[in-house]
């Protein structure tokens, strides 16, 4: 059993000025005029900053969900809906919805495919409670300004015994890896995405949101104070993205 945790984490590696610059960073109006500003590059730096890796994660995560076999899903913070497509092609005969709360980003979902599209923001989502069989969210929830109001808007949403499948950025394990990690993710991305996106500041809180965003067992125990159950973490590529899955509770 995971012990409860408090529901604001506190970093103390972090100073006041950088914590009120993450904070800022996560107020859904900064996040949604980032998102409008490089909505027309946003797949094809995913696919240069990742060296093509975010193919293998959402195959990955395509799978997980396929195994599940679920019948209603919802992609919360579906973005360009590469996710949402990834597990369209599992899962043909299944209805996806993906959700956003960036409009320019869902007319590009759209035009790859993306069918049934709702514009919301993952803390308050149109839906009725008991919805879904499945939710996923790929690289959105550590952007939520309130992490655990977002996951209890997951609970609400999924039926007893729905499946949840997070995706997300985190620090690699190894002390070594993680040094190195840190050098590209405040150094070399920023330089690089600002590059393709034409976008001089949009990246730049990113490394930023990975460090403050809370570790496994932490996320892990997030998950579990909102009434799920059976969660695991599953770290993907020497520990960048992890992979939680967590089943809802009844």
């Amino acid at each position: 059993m995971i012990r409860p945790v408090l529901k604001q984490l506190q970093f103390s590696s972090l100073n006041s000025g950088k914590s009120n610059e993450i904070a800022r960073s996560r107020e859904p109006e900064a996040i949604r005029e980032i998102f409008a500003r490089v909505a027309r590059w946003y797949d094809l730096a995913n696919h240069l900053l990742s060296c093509g890796a975010d193919f293998y994660w959402r195959k990955q995560a395509a799978r997980i969900v396929a195994a599940w076999k679920p019948g209603h899903i919802v992609d919360l913070a579906t973005g360009t809906g590469d996710l949402a497509l990834a597990i369209q092609k599992k899962l043909p005969n299944a209805e996806i919805t993906g959700v956003d709360f960036s409009p320019e980003m869902l007319d590009i979902a759209r035009g790859k495919g993306l069918q049934g599209t709702v514009v919301a923001d993952v803390r308050a989502v149109p839906f009725a409670s008991d919805r879904f069989d499945c939710l996923t969210i790929a690289f959105g929830l550590r952007n939520v300004q309130d992490w655990a109001a977002a996951l209890q808007e997951m609970a609400r949403i999924l039926k007893p015994g729905g499946h949840l499948l997070i995706l997300e950025f985190s620090l690699p394990q190894s002390a070594l890896l993680r040094g190195l990690y840190r050098i590209y993710l405040h150094r070399m991305l920023p330089f690089i995405a600002s590059v393709v996106t034409r976008s001089r500041d949009s990246y730049k809180y990113l490394g930023a949101s990975i460090e403050n965003f809370p570790n496994r067992l932490e996320m892990m125990r997030l998950i579990e104070n909102v009434g799920f159950i059976k969660i695991s973490a599953q770290p993907l590529t020497r520990g960048i993205v992890t992979i939680y899955t967590a089943k809802k509770n009844g």
